[in-house]
């Protein structure tokens, strides 16, 4: 049998642990990873990695009834929550059920059940990886989606994440280690404590700092050394005069 890739997305340690123990004694279920928040699981569930998602439902910055909002329709969405009141608006968002908190193995077996009798899995038309990769923030009201190309510089503000492209700055509650884990690892890279670069957007590097326009981000002492390798293997040296 061919098992079910499944996720868990919960902010709450201890509840996560015991979805993810659940999840090892079933069989038939795969586990793809855990998330504690919807930011970091973006790229995983909207890029067709699960094909099950153990969702809480009381997250901050972006809840669980919001992400299922913007989760490819032949994933299967399974609420994990301590709260009821949320029943009718789970089950709008085409939940296959609705589990309250504490959980038992049992009522999560019939959950994971009901999954497989649904066809969750492999076998079904996978989800279409965007064209272009993608993050998707929480700013105010609203969802934004951005290209991660498109990102000049993210910088921590306290509560707040600024996130700066060429045309825009989006402002985002969340830390800046959670959008670091969301980010591509190949592409950007930790200066400051403060700040995050893409790598491939650098043009200007000045005393030991980086240009993006008027903006000027400092590299501290902690990832100096790391910057200094990176910059390294890709300097050019001078051509000796007569070549």
């Amino acid at each position: 049998m061919e098992k079910i890739r499944c996720c868990v997305i919960d902010d709450e340690p201890l509840a996560a642990q015991l979805i993810n123990s659940y999840i090892d004694r079933t069989p038939f279920l795969q586990n793809a990873g855990s998330f504690s928040s919807a930011q970091e699981a973006v790229k995983s569930v909207i890029g067709g990695e699960v094909d099950l998602v153990f969702l809480d439902i009381n997250m901050p910055q972006l809840n669980g009834l919001e992400f299922a909002g913007i989760i490819p329709p032949t994933t299967r969405i399974v609420f994990t929550t301590a709260y009821d009141n949320y029943a009718l608006e789970s089950f709008k968002v085409n939940a296959l059920d609705y589990l309250l908190k504490p959980i038992s193995y049992e009522e999560f077996r019939r959950a994971a059940v009901r999954a497989l009798q649904a066809g969750a899995g492999r076998s079904q038309t996978a989800p279409q990886k965007p064209a272009d990769d993608v993050i998707i923030v929480k700013s105010e009201y609203k969802l934004i989606q951005i290209r991660v190309d498109d990102i000049l510089y993210v910088e921590g503000l306290k509560d707040y994440v600024k996130i700066c492209t060429a045309d825009s700055t989006i402002m985002t509650l969340m830390n800046v280690k959670a959008l670091e884990h969301a980010l591509p690892a190949d592409r950007f890279m930790r200066v400051h404590r403060s700040y995050i670069v893409n790598k491939q957007r650098i043009t200007v590097i000045e005393r030991n700092r980086i240009v993006f326009g008027n903006v000027s981000i400092p590299v501290s002492d902690t990832y100096r050394q790391s910057f200094s390798e990176y910059v390294s293997a890709h300097l050019v040296g001078a051509v000796p005069a007569g070549d």
